[in-house]
C-alpha cells in the first residue's frame, strides 16, 4: 500500500486499516511460529504498511 493511497482514506478508515494490519501481522507471526507460513516476506511487507499508516495518522494529528 502506498502512502498516497493511505492519505486518501479518512481518519476512521485509517484506524480500521491499522487494526486490520495489526491482526494480520499477529496471524502471520503465529503461522510462522507454527511453521505454516511459506512466504515470510509477507511479514515484512505488513510491518511496513502498518508503520506507514501509523506515521500518516501521527502527521495528521500533529497538523491539528
Amino acid at each position: 500500500m502506498k502512502a498516497s493511497e493511505i492519505r486518501e482514506l479518512g481518519t476512521d478508515e485509517m484506524r480500521q486499516k491499522a487494526n486490520d494490519l495489526s491482526e494480520e501481522l499477529f496471524n502471520l507471526r503465529f503461522r510462522h511460529g507454527v511453521g505454516q507460513l511459506e512466504n515470510t516476506q509477507k511479514i515484512k511487507v505488513t510491518k511496513r504498511d502498518l508503520a506507514r499508516v501509523k506515521t500518516i495518522m501521527k502527521e495528521i494529528e500533529l497538523k491539528k
